[in-house]
């Protein structure tokens, strides 16, 4: 096929192997409900679904746009304790609506949120006390999340970034893991780690052991390439962010033009397919309601 990224991904696969061509087809031929069926079960027996909706930088129109994507079929949600950039007020609301109308129950959605510390919020809109220990910060966090999303339960609490030193990541990785043995959390995860010396530190001194990476995929990290293989020999997942955004080049590429034509599907559909048969979670933020069916 011709597509390298790098070194780190092709796309040569999808044009000789005819069952992914079926596959494909498959899974391009199905919207909403049916398509929002495809789960993986993580190492903590989670079942999260193979693509999530992101919900960053929605702002006052977050609740409409959660609402419309899982009434297309979406069943996983991803958001934060981060009102610089998320508004987990309003997918609380969505979730309520969508309840309310019978459109969804609680316990079919996959529902993620992640505590930010200080220096990744707006100082003038914490929703914590930033002069309070790190362990603190995490719990009032999570209180928020839970008041704010309008549950009793979190399916997977991500870090969303590593703190400052070691020693401070691993003291917020402790609150989290205090909150997952009290039954209020299903599963742990972190975002934003690209050092895999750091990763495996945390991985080693962990009693709860990360069930999730979530990274910015993108070439100049390299698609994390060596992260991703660290972290499938230890059955961690990998999702993905800014996937679409910050890769325009393979969009546009021959290749995938060809297999989207091949298959009557979009471009996107073919990079979302072949990164979920890679073994990757993919997010998406579309506000399109056509890009959401597809």
């Amino acid at each position: 096929c011709g597509l390298c990224l790098a070194g780190t991904l092709s796309l040569e696969p999808l044009n000789r192997t005819h069952a992914f061509g079926r596959k494909l087809a498959l899974a391009t031929a199905t919207t909403g409900h049916e398509n929002s069926q495809m789960w993986v079960k993580t190492h903590e027996g989670v079942m999260m679904p193979r693509i999530i909706y992101g919900t960053a930088w929605k702002k006052e129109k977050t609740a409409s746009l959660v609402e419309r994507a899982v009434t297309e079929g979406f069943r996983g949600v991803d958001t934060a304790c981060q009102p610089r950039h998320y508004r987990e007020d309003l997918v609380g609301a969505a979730i309520k609506s969508l309840e309310s109308k019978g459109i969804v129950r609680r316990e079919d959605l996959f529902l993620q949120t992640k505590y930010t510390p200080p220096a990744g919020q707006d100082p003038d809109s914490i929703p914590y006390n930033p002069r309070a220990s790190i362990p603190a910060q995490v719990r009032e966090s999570f209180s928020t999340s839970l008041r704010n999303l309008g549950t009793e339960y979190i399916d997977s609490l991500v870090l969303h970034s590593p703190l400052n030193t070691e020693e401070n990541t691993l003291a917020a990785w402790g609150a989290m893991e205090e909150i997952k043995l009290q039954g209020k959390v299903k599963q742990l995860g972190i975002s934003n780690c690209y050092d895999l010396s750091l990763l495996r530190a945390l991985y080693e001194k962990a009693k709860v052991k990360p069930a999730v990476v979530q990274n910015r995929f993108y070439l100049e990290s390299g698609y994390d390439k060596e992260l991703r293989k660290w972290c499938a020999d230890r059955n961690i997942l990998y999702q993905s962010f800014w996937t679409l955004t910050a890769n325009p080049f393979i969009l546009s590429n021959p290749s995938v033009r060809k297999l989207s034509s091949k298959y009557g599907c979009t471009e996107p559909q073919v990079f979302f397919k072949y990164l979920i048969e890679k073994g990757i979670v993919p997010l998406t933020g579309t506000c399109d309601p056509l890009h959401m069916k597809q």
